[in-house]
């Protein structure tokens, strides 16, 4: 037995996932090509691998809990100088992914767990790179903007080369976007 890290996500759907993940790895941040485009709901978690069938249970009832909602980016944002980080703006959708977060790291599931830094939803299209390059990101994703129904999130497994790996989809209880959520943000909401 040994341990894994793992993270769940929603993935950003095609064609903005390549997009943004092909302007990450053209402004220099090597860590492109092995992160896919994506808004966190748990970070990089070490966690032992026996763990992972009762995890993967837990993210089924998170998942059957929930229902679709409207994700939309717009513009960019940067956590500099606290962290050397520059992403894309979660402008709707945002409220939905913070209580799917705060589900899926409950204190009474399999990854509890206190967070570095407050949760704030965002895609991350820069890391860790020149501060010019850097700036770019900032400036010439200014005007970037994307949306799409999120219909559920997604388990992944860091591998030793350092890839991130798709281990599982999780739809949510619903699987049409109710047409009123399309024009307000509204959060998954308990199944009824």
């Amino acid at each position: 037995m040994g341990t894994v890290t793992i993270g769940v996500s929603i993935a950003v759907p095609e064609p903005h996932g390549s997009l943004l993940q092909e302007r990450r790895a053209g402004f220099g941040d090597p860590a492109a090509s092995g992160i896919p485009t994506h808004v966190t709901l748990l970070p990089p978690t070490e966690v032992e691998d026996s763990a992972l069938p009762a995890i993967e249970a837990h993210l089924v009832e998170v998942a059957a809990a929930g229902r679709p909602f409207p994700m939309r980016l717009s513009g960019t944002g940067t956590f500099r100088p606290l962290s050397p980080v520059v992403y894309v703006q979660v402008v709707e959708g945002a409220e939905a992914c913070t209580w799917l977060q705060k589900q899926v790291r409950d204190a009474s599931g399999p990854v509890a767990r206190e967070l570095q830094f407050p949760y704030h939803p965002h895609v991350t299209v820069a890391h860790g790179i020149e501060d010019e390059a850097m700036d770019r990101a900032f400036e010439e994703l200014a005007e970037y903007a994307a949306e799409w129904p999120c219909t559920g999130f997604a388990l992944y497994e860091q591998g030793a080369d350092g890839v991130w790996r798709r281990l599982r989809d999780f739809v949510f209880g619903g699987a049409v976007v109710p047409p009123q959520a399309t024009h307000a943000e509204r959060g998954p909401l308990p199944a009824r």
